[in-house]
């Protein structure tokens, strides 16, 4: 029984050193990430304080809630606009995804699909035609060559 190599003989491929640009654009690339992650975060504690100090200001005797209401309707009402808009505009790409697929990705699929039928014809046609008859003439060959061996007028 083999032992298997040590692990640091193992047949996995090394990356190669990164070089000097490399390692900085990683650097540069984790710093923007983490800029980006920092700033979503920020957002969202500012977008969380603003919301408390709306309920807390809406609260307050006197505050034209009213007012406040119908600017909300209306913001509401713009935004199922454009939600609206939004859902055309995907069952639009939807459509067109749909008809690229029966029309351009199919006939491909269908041309693929009669290329390997093909090939698999041809592969059958040369193992019948050419690969079975070397066989047997390799065959037949090497029982002559092992009878002349065994009687003696050739050697091995």
């Amino acid at each position: 029984m083999a032992l298997p190599p040590p692990a640091s003989q193992s047949n996995a491929p090394v990356p190669p050193p990164l070089t000097p640009e490399q390692v900085a654009a990683t650097k540069a690339q984790e710093r923007q990430m983490k800029a980006i992650i920092s700033a979503v975060i920020a957002g969202v504690v500012i977008i969380l304080v603003g919301l408390g100090f709306a309920v807390y200001a809406l609260l307050q005797p006197g505050t034209p809630t009213d007012r406040i209401r119908d600017i909300f309707i209306i913001i509401v009402a713009l935004e199922t606009l454009v939600v609206g808009v939004a859902l055309v505009v995907l069952l639009i790409q939807l459509a067109t995804l749909i008809n690229l697929l029966q029309n351009e990705v199919r006939p491909m699929l269908q041309a693929a699909n009669e290329t390997i039928n093909t090939l698999r014809g041809t592969a059958s046609f040369l193992g019948e035609s050419v690969v079975e008859p070397v066989i047997k003439l390799n065959s037949y060959l090497a029982s002559i060559q092992r009878v002349l061996e065994l009687m003696g007028l050739k050697q091995k």
